[in-house]
């Protein structure tokens, strides 16, 4: 069985690296650029949601939006319902640096893509589209306090 996963973790820790480098002249730290994007395509997203996309804990999610909220990238909203419920979304700062931060996206995927063929590019959405399914089952399990049988 080849080493799928190890090939997956270089390619994310690479892009990774390379946005938290490239992003440093914005002004977020390592990995914020993330919350940015999930919150500019989900205005009004809550904590639980945007934390639930990122497949990251609440608490490490809420850390990092009072960071991005105190250096002026989003804003918290009360529901108009339900006041206990905090909306997300970007703030002025927040829109102007979108941009820049999704060029960078589209940017990275092209040069990840470079070289395949339409039907390459299609079949390896597919796959790794299946893949995250299957981890994402255990992700849901080990969150709510399940174990994995190995």
């Amino acid at each position: 069985m080849p080493e799928i996963l190890r090939s997956i973790g270089v390619i994310a820790r690479s892009l990774d690296s390379i946005s938290n480098i490239e992003f440093k002249e914005i002004e977020l730290t390592k990995g914020q650029y993330l919350y940015v994007v999930r919150i500019g395509e989900n205005p009004g997203i809550i904590l639980e949601d945007l934390a639930n996309i990122i497949k990251i804990d609440k608490a490490t999610a809420s850390r990092a939006l009072q960071k991005l909220e105190k250096n002026g990238f989003i804003e918290r909203k009360n529901d108009e319902i339900n006041k206990k419920i905090k909306k997300l979304y970007l703030s002025e700062k927040g829109k102007e640096i979108y941009p820049f931060i999704k060029r960078e996206n589209e940017h990275s995927n092209n040069k990840a893509l470079q070289g395949l063929t339409n039907a390459e590019k299609d079949q390896i959405k597919k796959l790794l589209s299946k893949v995250q399914k299957n981890i994402e089952s255990d992700w849901d399990l080990v969150k709510n306090g399940g174990k994995r049988i190995y």
